[in-house]
């Protein structure tokens, strides 16, 4: 789509959400892998499905639900994605994030990401949880290639705080406070949708990556373009490198994932409560 009309569908699809939503919150949080089950301690909930937005995608990955929720996640008002959009279904990085531009022409200022990554980082675990602190960009396009409106944010946006300090360090005191094993690290994002050999594995250990995914990059970056604040966190579901014999499959990312998500949720749901 040209940005003159993504302009235009961004608040087309924004018009159309306030139109069905009485309260829209400033909070929101793409449900990816080990958080699925955080739609269950909403409440109040709005579901919009995404065929029934004007401009959304529609997810095609399994265990990927498609729908816009509203609601309160405690005292705070939320929107909850629940089913995110990759590059490697086809769709291009202006599909992907679109959901984000409109968050931001919502007048959403705090964004929540989550996914599945693999490990590479020695001292990581299956299951464990990684708080973002930074990421690396290896998708062979960025969602800002092309002609920049200032209404959606500046040319050349800064990156070196993609990742909120203040949302990092609140995080680490309450997996302090109630004793959950959390790391930090770098992610890494790939086009998928091939799960890394172990020389890549390798290669993104020694650029400076502690963990491998397909999301999250692409949304950040939009997210931080229209300066919004983001924390991000991913569920280790499997381990690579040269040492490393086993062979990841889907339903073991997902078995990892569903291992990880209550303590995932517990650090999210008062993150959200006090952020």
């Amino acid at each position: 789509m040209s940005t003159e009309n993504m302009l235009e569908k961004i608040r087309q699809t924004a018009d159309y959400i306030r139109s069905q939503v009485a309260e829209i919150p400033q909070t929101a949080i793409i449900l990816g892998t080990g958080l699925g089950a955080l739609v269950d301690h909403i409440d109040d909930k709005k579901y919009l499905p995404y065929t029934t937005i004007p401009n959304f995608p529609v997810s095609t990955v399994e265990g990927h639900s498609g729908n816009l929720i509203f609601g309160k996640l405690g005292a705070k008002p939320v929107i909850a994605m629940q089913g995110r959009f990759h590059y490697y279904e086809g769709y291009d990085m202006k599909q992907v994030t679109f959901p984000v531009r409109v968050m931001k022409e919502l007048g959403v200022k705090t964004l929540f990401v989550s996914n599945a990554a693999g490990g590479m980082n020695k001292e990581f675990r299956v299951g464990d949880i990684m708080i973002i602190t930074d990421h690396i960009n290896l998708f062979p396009e960025n969602p800002l290639r092309g002609k920049n409106y200032n209404e959606l944010g500046p040319r050349f946006p800064a990156m070196t705080e993609a990742y909120s300090h203040r949302l990092i360090k609140l995080a680490d005191e309450i997996a302090a406070e109630k004793k959950i094993r959390v790391m930090h690290g770098v992610y890494v994002g790939t086009p998928g949708p091939t799960f890394e050999t172990p020389a890549e594995y390798e290669y993104f250990r020694i650029i400076g990556g502690d963990a491998v995914g397909m999301s999250t990059v692409p949304e950040v970056i939009v997210a931080r373009h229209g300066d919004m604040e983001v924390f991000g966190v991913s569920v280790i579901t499997d381990l690579g490198g040269k040492d490393v014999t086993e062979v990841p499959s889907h339903e073991e990312v997902q078995r990892a994932a569903e291992k990880a998500q209550p303590f995932m949720m517990e650090i999210m749901k008062e993150l959200v409560a006090r952020e």
